[in-house]
């Protein structure tokens, strides 16, 4: 027999209890439940869902009230990002527009261009001035003639200080030390004076020897001396001659210290640079040539294809040009370094007669003055070389010119000497030409001689 838990298809005790305890008889009326096969089915594939992909579960999980809230943190996110974007640019603009404009680079003013206006004519010498120059420091000019004399005004007021009587024939050159205190002569009486300003006689000696008693003339030189010029210490004096040398004597000794045989025809002139260490010379031969001065070496010959001749010669302000005057009607700029021409300057009237000019600055602005055998002196710019003025300073020749600052001297054939000054007020080109503004300045007649 049987048991009655073993009848197929019978549902065992426990299993029944179980069954009755946990949940009551199923209503006809509701569905019926899922088996046990299909919830393990679902959970497979839910386990194998969450497996293979958690990240879109998790997010089918999210709510829709989570998606809306990230969307609208990402819009306000954006929307602040704009706003602080927009905020920082109006301050930015507001910054920029308070902040003070860059002010445009004023423009440098313009040079002033020379306007020498003729101020003193100074009368004394009996003979044509042949060289005049200002002192260094600007208070003195001193006038070489062929009267055999030199004569000593004050820049300022144009009264005559003082007049140097020793050579025996006429003075053709003189220098200004460097302390406008000292000043050198040179005369066809092939001797060399050195003279004391303040005392108006020649200057005395500090050798032990002979302390106290005047210096003798520097003799050597065996024809006319033609030009002279102090070593910027004022220790050295270089001397040319018509005897074709260079002489180079120690001032405080007074004696010789070398004889450069420097160039086949008179030497016509001479200067230092600016630190002494290098002497030019120029000849009527076409030749410039430049010096070391402690070995008497020469270091550079200068000639033009012309071959002119050259009548004087001085370094410029910085050293490193030389400015040479030639009988062509032509003033040249070289650089002694590459031997070669850098500017030419024309204008004036030079065929004949030996004369001379400088350098000058103005405002800060070099210019080039020269002599010309017309009377008249002319000033160029160095860069441009414009003529920016000329100047009817004597009715004969013009033999020399010296600027320093706003005060020009001439020396003219004429036998005078006339003073000029810069003049801030523009006026008319053909106001200084006229010979009878000239005539009705003020002149100073001096006769007196000698110290007296």
């Amino acid at each position: 027999m049987t048991p009655e838990y073993e009848v197929p298809g019978a549902t065992p005790p426990h299993k029944k209890r179980r069954t009755d305890e946990s949940s009551p008889e199923p209503d006809r009326h509701t569905k019926p439940k899922p088996n046990k096969e299909f919830y393990a089915s679902s959970r497979a594939s839910s386990r194998s869902r969450s497996a293979s992909g958690h990240s879109s579960s998790s997010l089918n999980r999210r709510s829709p009230s989570g998606l809306r809230s990230r969307s609208v943190s990402q819009s306000g996110s954006l929307r602040s990002r704009s706003r602080s974007a927009s905020r920082s640019s109006t301050n930015r603009t507001r910054t920029e527009s308070f902040s003070p404009r860059p002010r445009r680079a004023t423009p440098l003013p313009e040079p002033r261009k020379p306007n020498y206006q003729p101020k003193l004519v100074l009368r004394g010498h009996t003979k044509p001035v042949s060289q005049v120059r200002i002192s260094p420091n600007g208070r003195y000019i001193a006038s070489a003639s062929a009267d055999s004399t030199l004569r000593i005004w004050d820049a300022a007021t144009g009264d005559h200080m003082d007049t140097l009587i020793g050579h025996l024939a006429g003075v053709s050159c003189l220098a200004w030390g460097p302390d406008s205190n000292t000043l050198a002569s040179g005369s066809d009486d092939k001797a060399i004076h050195l003279w004391d300003r303040v005392t108006g006689r020649p200057q005395t000696t500090t050798r032990k020897s002979a302390a106290g008693q005047e210096r003798a003339p520097l003799r050597g030189h065996h024809n006319y001396i033609h030009c002279l010029a102090f070593s910027p210490k004022g220790n050295i004096l270089a001397s040319g001659s018509y005897d074709e040398a260079v002489f180079l004597w120690d001032v405080r000794a007074g004696r010789l210290m070398r004889s450069l045989p420097a160039h086949s025809d008179p030497v016509s002139g001479i200067d230092f640079c600016r630190d002494g260490t290098l002497v030019v010379s120029c000849s009527t031969d076409g030749l410039i040539r430049v010096w070391d001065t402690s070995t008497g070496q020469c270091l550079r010959t200068l000639v033009h294809e012309d071959n002119p001749a050259v009548t004087n010669v001085c370094f410029s302000p910085n050293g490193r040009f030389v400015l040479a005057f030639n009988l062509d009607n032509c003033i040249r700029l070289w650089d002694y370094v590459s031997g070669s021409v850098k500017k030419t300057y024309q204008g004036h009237r030079n065929e004949k007669f030996a004369i001379g000019g400088c350098f000058a600055v103005l405002d800060g602005e070099p210019l080039v003055a020269s002599a010309s055998e017309d009377g008249a002196v002319v000033l160029w710019n160095v860069k441009s070389k414009e003529v920016m003025q000329r100047v009817q300073a004597h009715n004969e020749v013009c033999f020399w010119v010296d600027v320093h600052g706003e005060v020009m001297v001439t020396a003219g054939q004429d036998g005078t000497v006339r003073i000029f000054r810069h003049s801030a007020i523009s006026t008319p080109d053909d106001a200084s030409e006229k010979p009878a503004v000239v005539e009705e300045l003020p002149i100073r007649q001096d006769v007196k001689m000698g110290g007296t």
